[in-house]
């Protein structure tokens, strides 16, 4: 149910920023509203708290944001608080977030090594995407896991290559314990 809602509103905001054009700036002004709401965990609970109801919550939306967020994005999540849906305000934006991409041709990538990677190295790793993939640019997350022993494991949405040492020597080891003596 929680995807449906957020694909609803989600592809709502994202049909309203590419009919007005907006969608750069639409783009950037949820990234930092995103930031501001995630450091702001008392908002959160005033705006889900049962006890207050939506007039209440809509003047303290009203009053926050007038002035600092655009006109569609204020009415936006007036509609959001209006219908009783602000527990799913953050899976909306991030559902937002990844159309937008998708639609400018932005891939994201997590690639996971046991130990960090230089500048150039990680250059390399997303030109190889890049011309690996249909997207055209890509937003690169780099992390480390040490049990990786070596190799990297690289995510693109639901897709992983994984050319990780423990992953191979896991699958030495079960090649192994098939082989009969």
């Amino acid at each position: 149910m929680a995807k449906l809602i957020s694909k609803t509103y989600g592809d709502a905001l994202f049909e309203l920023a590419v009919e007005e054009n907006k969608v750069d700036d639409l783009l950037t002004e949820i990234g930092q509203l995103k930031e501001i709401l995630d450091d702001n965990d008392e908002f959160e609970k005033l705006m889900t708290h049962p006890k207050i109801n939506k007039e209440e919550k809509l003047k303290v939306v009203t009053d926050v944001f007038k002035g600092r967020i655009s006109d569609e994005l204020l009415g936006f999540i007036t509609i959001i608080v209006s219908k009783d849906r602000y527990q799913d305000i953050d899976d909306i934006l991030e559902y937002f977030l990844t159309e937008v991409k998708r639609y400018k041709g932005i891939g994201v990538a997590t690639v996971t090594t046991a130990v960090p990677l230089k500048e150039e190295q990680c250059k390399k790793i997303e030109q190889r995407l890049l011309d690996t993939t249909d997207f055209k640019s890509m937003e690169m997350h780099y992390k480390e896991d040490a049990a990786l022993i070596g190799g990297m494991v690289i995510r693109i949405g639901d897709r992983v290559v994984d050319s990780s040492i423990s992953t191979k020597l896991n699958e030495l080891q079960k090649e192994l314990l098939r082989v009969q003596i």
